[in-house]
Parts: structure tokens; sequence; C-alpha cells
């Protein structure tokens, strides 16, 4: 039985987190034939199998789920030796993983993003972009974005952007011919574009005022999966949409939108960096969090 590398044994582990030989070579930055070679290879020189295949799936087997028990640790333990190594030199380095989904992320290619990356030239950051929530300890990102509420109690939450709200919009022309619009009860008479979550689920929208609070399931024959598609479905005069108020910045500016319902849709706290609290915080991280601070203290100067 021979030995198994380093590289060899980081594919493994990144084919059993992701459950997928394409999603583990995408994060890998290699082909899904170099890595299925890879793994058939490990698995010749152990002499046993690591993995149960089928056309539709991809699962550890009970010596597979051994060795990512065993080797996840061990995993954890070199990265932060390297980062250490890094950090010992006076300069970040290596990779950092951060999770967010897709309005947060554009949020911070604005300014944090250029900054960091300028400051810390040898850091690789992968900003993965994606709307469901993820589990970032068990998949293996330094840190995440969420909304500052939702974030675990066993996190360290960093705040960022100011408040937020989601708001209700539609194209001056359909709001021209339809029914009165003076209360959420009021979508009922309204073609409304509805979201549908990564999760399957469709969003029911969530309104307040006062104290009152409404949830309202919204009628309506177009349902989307994406915040800019809702928008530019809105502008289009097919309904009645409910985005972030980053995403309808432009419409409203532009006149291609109205907001409707203004004073049932009240600010929120928004968003945060969050990373596991008990866990070293590689240089890299911790620079990334220093320059998301210095713009948040730029941004109330400004």
């Amino acid at each position: 039985m021979g030995h198994a590398t380093l590289s060899e044994l980081e594919a493994f582990a990144a084919v059993a987190r992701a459950l997928s030989f394409q999603k583990a070579a995408d994060a890998l930055g290699v082909s899904r034939s170099a890595l299925s070679h890879t793994i058939i290879g490990l698995e010749k020189s152990l002499g046993v199998r690591l993995f149960n295949r089928t056309t539709r799936s991809v699962s550890p087997t009970d010596a597979g789920a051994r060795l990512l028990e065993r080797l996840t640790p061990v995993l954890r333990e070199l990265s932060t030796a390297l980062d250490e190594t890094a950090e010992a030199r006076g300069e970040p380095g290596g990779t950092l993983r951060i999770n967010a989904s897709k309005g947060p992320a554009r949020l911070l290619l604005q300014r944090v993003v250029p900054r960091f990356l300028a400051n810390c030239p040898n850091v690789e950051l992968d900003l993965v972009s994606e709307g469901r929530l993820v589990d970032i300890v068990a998949e293996h990102f330094d840190a995440g974005v969420r909304l500052y509420d939702s974030i675990p109690q066993d996190m360290v939450a960093v705040r960022f952007g100011g408040e937020a709200r989601f708001i209700a919009v539609v194209s001056p022309d359909y709001l021209a011919g339809a029914a009165p619009l003076e209360t959420p009860d009021d979508l009922r008479h309204h073609r409304c574009i509805r979201q549908r979550l990564p999760s399957g689920k469709r969003y029911r929208w969530e309104f307040s005022r006062r104290g009152e609070e409404l949830v309202i399931d919204p009628p309506g024959a177009l349902t989307l999966d994406d915040n800019d598609l809702m928008v530019e479905a809105a502008r289009s005069g097919l309904g009645v949409a409910y985005v972030p108020e980053s995403f309808a910045e432009t419409g409203l500016r532009t006149g291609g939108l109205v907001q409707v319902l203004s004073d049932w849709c009240p600010p929120f706290a928004g968003l945060a960096l969050y990373y596991p609290r008990n866990r070293y915080v590689p240089a890299a991280l911790r620079a990334f969090i220093d320059t998301l601070k210095a713009e948040a203290r730029h941004a109330l100067t400004t």
C-alpha cells in the first residue's frame, strides 16, 4: 500500500464535503476528469474504495467517512500553521473563502474587495455567491455574510452596510390602471411577482407598521428566483415586486419604478460578516475585517 499525497487528500476532502465531483472540481480549479483520476489513484494507493458512485450521486463509503472525520482537523491545523507562517512574514497570504448571496457580494465588490486586494496582494479571495444558506464550518468557508438578525449565536458578527429593508415596487404604467394599493391586504387584488427561495419554497412577504405585522402569500402568475429579474419584471409592468431596496434603487431613481406601501416597509438591522467564535482567525480574514470596518467608518464621514 502506497502513501497519499497532500494534494490527493485535499481532493478527497473536497469531494466528500461537496458530495459532487463537479462542485469539488470547480472549487479546486481543476477539471472533473482530472479530479476523478486523482481519487481513483488515491483509492488504488490506499487499497480501499472511498466513495459510492452512481450517475446521480456521490457519497463516502464507511471507510471514506472515517477518513474524512480524521482528516478534517488535520487539514484545518495545517491551514492554520501555514496562515501563522505567512503572518510571521508580516503579510497575509493564502486563500480566503467567503460565502455571500448575490446582493451582499455586489455590495462588497463596490469598495471593500478592491481595497482589500490592493492591500493584500498575496491573498486569493474566493467569494462564493449563492442564494442558499450554508454551514460555513461544514463547508470550510472562513466567513459568511447574512442578515445580522439571522446569524447563529456561536458566531462573531461584524455589521456593515447600514440598515436594510425590503420594499414593494411597481411600474407607473401598471399602477395607473390598477386597483388601490394602500395596505398589504390590497395585494390580494393585484398581480404579484412571486419569489422562489433556493430551498424551493416561495417567499412570503412580511410587512409591519407600528407593531402590527402581516405576512402575505401574494397571488401571481409569475414566480422568479432572482431579485434582478424580479425588478426587471416589475419595470416591464408584470406586477408588484418585493425586493431588497438596493436592487430597486436604479429603477426608482430613473422613474421606471415607484414604491408602494412604504409605511409598511420599515428598516431592519442589515448585513454582517460572520465567522466561528472559537477558532483561530487567519491573518487574511483579520485584514478583510479591518478593511470592512475602515470602509464603514469612511461611509459615516462622507
